[in-house]
């Protein structure tokens, strides 16, 4: 992130010293950004990556626990169920003016 203000920083150096640069020195700044920005590219791919395998790692551990234990899931399920059917009954019971 820090990479990413530091390559807008320099844009807007840049700008602000387009009136009174010589090309040299413009040459020189937009090479300054060019680097900074292929760098902030890299780690943002980099931590893309590495975010991408994480959700990765995260859904195979899921899937495992689900295969390993699938009774535990069918109900935990069920409850939800339950659970959700329930509030919903309330809330229909009460709109009833029951309630």
């Amino acid at each position: 992130m820090n990479d990413l203000k530091r390559v807008v920083g320099d844009a807007d150096v840049l700008l602000k010293e387009v009136v009174s640069s010589s090309a040299d020195q413009l040459t020189a700044a937009r090479s300054r950004i060019e680097t900074r920005l292929g760098e902030a590219k890299t780690r943002l791919n980099d931590a893309r990556i590495a975010a991408a395998s994480k959700a990765c790692s995260a859904a195979e551990a899921t899937q495992d626990y689900v295969r390993d234990n699938p009774m535990k899931i069918i109900g935990v399920a069920a409850l939800a169920g339950l659970l959700a059917a329930f509030l919903l009954s309330r809330r229909s019971f009460r709109e009833d003016g029951a309630g």
